[in-house]
């Protein structure tokens, strides 16, 4: 049986609760799961690319679970679909978080389809107590003094105050 290997992209600026369910629940479904950090300089990022990936790294060790031993955490700054043939993958995984990402995320998962239709595009809706986590908010909250821990590790939350210069 050939081993499937799936793609989970994303910004990560920050890692949030939500992202590391994603995680979570896409490793159990797959052997092997590469978390692709992108570049994505248009979003402003609070996090260097470097940050961003050691930031994950650190948070599938505390998670335990055996992730570390089926998750990757690497950078990429190409087009996804090259990326994804590079590391040997056939999935990409993407999470929804509500309606409004859905159309988005089909459109993506279209151009990709057309782009290497051998590449299979898995949408795993969010679990109840994430639905409404995103990352621009934890930004947004964090850099207003506000208590970002309900979306966020302690690890994550202290980096974020650490940007912010907040004690």
């Amino acid at each position: 049986m050939t081993e499937r290997s799936a793609v989970y992209p994303g910004t990560f600026d920050p890692v949030t609760d939500g992202h590391m369910d994603v995680i979570r629940r896409a490793a159990g479904i797959v052997d092997r799961l590469v978390v692709a950090v992108a570049v994505n300089v248009g979003k402003d990022p609070l996090f260097s690319l470097e940050e961003r990936v050691s930031m994950l790294r650190v948070e599938l060790e505390a998670s335990g679970n055996g992730l570390p031993s089926r998750v990757e955490v690497l950078p990429f700054d190409t087009l996804l679909m090259d990326f994804v043939g590079s590391v040997g993958a056939s999935i990409i995984i993407r999470g929804l978080r509500a309606v409004s990402d859905f159309e988005y995320e089909f459109q993506m998962a279209s151009m990709n389809g057309r782009l290497n239709p051998e590449v299979e595009t898995v949408f795993l809706t969010a679990s109840e107590t994430h639905q409404f986590i995103a990352s621009r908010f934890v930004k947004e909250i964090g850099a207003l003094g506000g208590d970002i821990g309900h979306f966020v590790s302690p690890r994550v939350k202290t980096a974020v105050r650490a940007k912010y210069n907040l004690s």
